[in-house]
């Protein structure tokens, strides 16, 4: 006879896998089950073959309230382990420089992925093979089980009592040879089970069956009472080793006998504990969890040495060219090993050499070239000195001289003078160049220098009329400079702002704080472009090459000042807005080797926005030089500079007015950083 399967009346609600084609029969029989597709989980379930264990709705319900209460009082915590968890994960994988160590932790995670695959693989096998057995032996069973209560229920008794009497004969002769085992349950080559008989007659009582009829799933014995063969996965209680009860997972087999003769039906069940599967199962299970652990060491431990020796040839690669780096660029890589190795190692020894060769050739180019400037100034000192000597006379005289002949020796002095700046800034950069600067520092009131540079522009700004507006502070600026630098440092700011002020006016402002002095010079033209701000200091760099210089600069003067900030360990910085002008800022430490890191000026103008350049309320000393007669523009610098030394009140020439500045000390403007970077607008120009 045939053994059908059911159709799936019921699933067991703790099923880890399988089909559900119906669920309804289910909330009939708590803990009923009808095999299916995928019996395993119904059999064993739970963790040890490897399906989801399933918490039943009382526990969920009950446990539902207090993990909410737990969560609301370990918030904070959880945040902050989440918060720590996060870190560590991101350094693992983002921060982590150790080429070694993501090798050794990416073997082991695709280790562990393939390894956890094949296990379950492995398990499910190993479980479908053991219940798969354990069916085929049960259907066997049943079959004898049938076949003997055929020939012992021939003319069974109608009496109650004398009928539970032969059901009972017959439920132990189903089970001959008799193999008791420690609970009291038959045994056979199926494996230990509990036989089950009930009359299947219209009115009989389960009362009337022999054997735990309550452990048969209703239906299951419902397929029975409709005449067929059938089995199912459920699970019973039974007394474990401490005598307790617990749920234990079985396979109900069972089957009709149909008397002929009588038409008596009868239901033979046969009950299999699948303990010894589920115990072969959990050895399975722990004998793969710990072959993986075993194998994910040793195939850490693998990779970890792989890695070592693959890493160990780029690490020595690292070291050389950390040496050659630092400037040893005799440093040479070994070509030996591998093919890969030798072709990196003898890759790397071609790229050393060619460094080292145009490195070589750059220093001979930058010795020539500063050896060229440094003799061309020198050499033509003794023919321009002779030159200048007859201009001089020739200029002496030029009043006796035709009007052409008088204007052509005055532009012949102009561009000696000029010629000779060239030659003096030239020499200064062969000097930076050559790394023979030094520095002359002495202490000095800097709003002396300052004044000086000042009186010294208001010629010129006289000529463009352009004003110089100072803001200087009440109290002594002293500082530790090199005086002769700091003023070329603000006589090219100067010159650079009269020439691109475009008849505006020139802020001058002077701050100090206990580490630091700043000088800001800002005027209100033509701006800078953006970009144009990191530019400015190169060498013979203009922005606008049409542009007449008025002050007759030779294209060196903000690169000279940039070395001489950075002589005295300072900063000399530009900022711009197209059409709104520029400002350079210089700061200086006011102890010689002192660190800066912030500035008592702001780079950008505190009133950038607009208003009037012209004067600015407050105390202090201010002055404001040019944009009238020539000799009163003179006469108003120097006044101003007298009158600072002097002590006494401020004097302004004739055709001037004054412009009385606010304190620039310490609080005249935020501390800024050191604003690394150009500082432009959208566009414009300077240079």
């Amino acid at each position: 006879m045939t053994l059908s399967t059911p159709q799936q009346p019921a699933r067991n609600a703790a099923a880890g896998s399988g089909s559900a084609d119906g669920d309804a029969a289910a909330a009939s029989s708590a803990g009923a089950s009808v095999a299916g597709e995928s019996p395993v989980a119904d059999a064993v379930g739970g963790e040890s073959v490897g399906g989801a264990a399933v918490v039943g709705a009382a526990a969920v319900g009950a446990a539902a309230p207090a993990a909410a209460e737990d969560r609301n009082d370990r918030g904070g915590g959880r945040r902050e382990q989440r918060h720590t968890r996060d870190i560590w994960w991101r350094r693992l994988t983002h921060s982590s420089r150790s080429l070694r160590l993501r090798v050794v932790v990416m073997t082991l995670v695709l280790s562990s992925v393939v390894m956890v695959l094949l296990g379950v693989v492995l398990q499910r096998q190993i479980r479908d093979g053991l219940l798969a057995n354990k069916q085929s032996a049960a259907i066997a069973e049943i079959e004898n089980a049938m076949a003997t209560a055929r020939v012992q229920l021939v003319g069974a008794e109608t009496n109650p009592t004398k009928l539970r009497s032969q059901l009972a004969r017959l439920v132990q002769d189903i089970g001959n040879p008799a193999r008791v085992s420690d609970t009291g349950a038959q045994g056979s080559t199926a494996g230990v089970f509990d036989p089950v008989v009930a009359p299947l007659r219209p009115g009989a009582s389960v009362a009337s069956a022999v054997g735990p009829i309550d452990d048969v799933p209703p239906p299951l014995r419902a397929e029975v009472e409709g005449g067929n063969e059938t089995w199912q996965y459920t699970t019973v209680m039974r007394k474990n080793a401490a005598g307790v009860l617990a749920p234990v997972p079985a396979l109900v087999v069972g089957g009709p006998v149909v008397i002929p003769r009588s038409g008596d039906a009868f239901g033979v069940y046969l009950i299999f504990l699948l303990t010894t599967e589920q115990k072969t199962l959990a050895v399975v299970q722990q004998t793969l969890l710990v072959g993986a652990a075993a194998l994910a060491l040793a195939l850490g431990l693998i990779a970890f040495l792989v890695a070592t020796a693959v890493l160990r040839p780029i690490r020595r690669a690292s070291a050389v060219a950390a040496r050659v780096a630092a400037g040893d660029l005799s440093e040479r890589m070994p070509v030996r090993g591998a093919a890969e190795l030798t072709s990196m190692a003898s890759s790397f020894n071609g790229m050393a050499e060619a460094i080292r060769a145009q490195i070589r050739q750059l220093e001979e180019f930058g010795a020539l070239q500063r050896r060229f400037t440094s003799d061309v100034s020198h050499e033509l000192r003794t023919p321009l000195t002779t030159v200048r000597m007859a201009a001089d006379t020739l200029h002496a005289g030029r009043d006796e001289f035709p009007p052409h002949l008088a204007r052509a020796t005055e532009l012949m002095v102009d561009e000696l003078d000029r010629f000779e700046d060239l030659l003096t800034d030239l020499l200064e950069i062969s000097r930076y160049d050559a790394g023979m600067a030094e520095l002359q520092a002495e202490s000095v009131d800097v709003r002396t220098s300052v004044m000086d540079c000042v009186a010294a522009a208001g010629p010129v700004a006289a000529t463009t009329g352009v004003r110089i507006i100072t803001h200087l502070p009440d109290a002594e600026v002293r500082a530790e400079v090199d005086v002769r630098r700091v003023e070329r440092i603000l006589r090219n700011l100067l010159n650079n702002a009269v020439d691109h002020a475009e008849g505006g006016s020139i802020d001058v402002e002077l701050a100090a704080d206990e580490d630091a002095l700043a000088i800001a010079v800002t005027d209100y033209g033509v701006g800078l472009k953006p970009g144009e701000a990191g530019l400015v200091f190169n060498r013979f760099w203009r922005a606008d090459p049409s542009r007449q210089r008025r002050t007759g600069g030779t294209g060196l003067g903000l690169a000279i000042a940039l070395e001489d900030a950075r002589l005295h360990g300072g900063w000399l910085q530009a900022w711009g807005n197209p059409g709104r002008g520029a400002r350079f800022r210089l700061t200086l430490p006011r102890v010689p080797g002192f660190m800066l890191s912030a500035s008592p000026l702001p780079l950008r103008p505190p009133d950038d926005e607009a208003g009037d350049r012209d004067g600015v309320g407050g105390g202090g000393v201010g002055s404001v030089v040019g944009g009238g007669d020539p000799a009163a523009n003179i006469v108003a610098g120097r006044g101003a500079y007298d009158a600072m030394r002097a002590g006494g009140p401020f004097v302004v020439g004739p055709g001037l007015g004054a412009s009385v500045g606010a304190p620039a000390g310490p609080d005249a403007g935020a501390r800024t950083g050191p604003d690394t970077g150009p500082h432009t607008g959208p566009e414009g120009g300077h240079g």
